[in-house]
């Protein structure tokens, strides 16, 4: 099953966002628009994949080829497209290079912020049975225990996971991952509001509010 935060739904609130950064850049529409609409149609395999190492970004970036020749896209802008959507996730070292990358790459992060993200996270949450409210001391040992050692790695058990652990280890590190102005402007915008829900619900749940 898909997870209903990371299905068309969250394609196309990429693909608006994509238009929206993309307003009076010098860009190659075609390839912006057909590297967004395929950037995750791997992300059933690598959700299959109980060992955690498939990438999906990999797998669409393969998966979108067959399907761009069979609508006569050129070779050079086929392998634009895979590059923008090999470099479009965060965890993996292919960095995006073209402007078309970049503006895919910061809109699929916009997404993981603000309220849309704080909804993400809990449906991901109800779906691997996770935690609404959890901490460490250490996030470092969290990584160590739950990642591989890499805090930069993937979740191995989910159910050990939160909106606050996920918080430490990605969410709040995103803005400087941005490329563009207008996507950090954007992003600065929706991290505050992300921050100050996590702050809401921690009151809450301690009987402080």
């Amino acid at each position: 099953m898909v997870c209903p935060g990371h299905n068309i739904d969250h394609v196309l609130r990429v693909y608006n966002l994509c238009l929206e950064l993309s307003k009076g850049e010098k860009i190659d529409h075609e390839v912006l628009q057909a590297a967004t609409l395929l950037h995750d149609i791997g992300g059933a395999k690598e959700a299959a994949d109980k060992t955690r190492k498939t990438d999906h970004a990999v797998e669409s970036s393969k998966m979108a080829e067959p399907l761009l020749k069979k609508l006569g896209f050129s070779e050079d802008k086929i392998k634009h497209i895979q590059d923008c959507i090999i470099s479009h996730r965060y965890k993996n070292d292919n960095k995006p290079e073209t402007i078309e990358a970049k503006l895919l790459f910061d809109a699929d992060k916009l997404d993981a912020l603000g309220a849309i993200g704080v909804a993400r996270n809990f449906v991901w949450i109800g779906k691997n049975n996770a935690n609404i409210f959890k901490k460490v001391a250490d996030i470092n040992e969290y990584a160590k225990e739950n990642m591989g050692g890499d805090i930069k790695g993937r979740v191995l058990d989910r159910s050990k996971h939160s909106p606050q652990l996920e918080f430490e280890i990605k969410t709040k590190f995103l803005v400087d991952k941005l490329h563009t102005n207008k996507a950090k402007k954007i992003a600065r915008s929706r991290l505050k509001f992300f921050k100050d829900f996590l702050d809401r619900l921690e009151k809450e749940v301690k009987g402080k509010i």
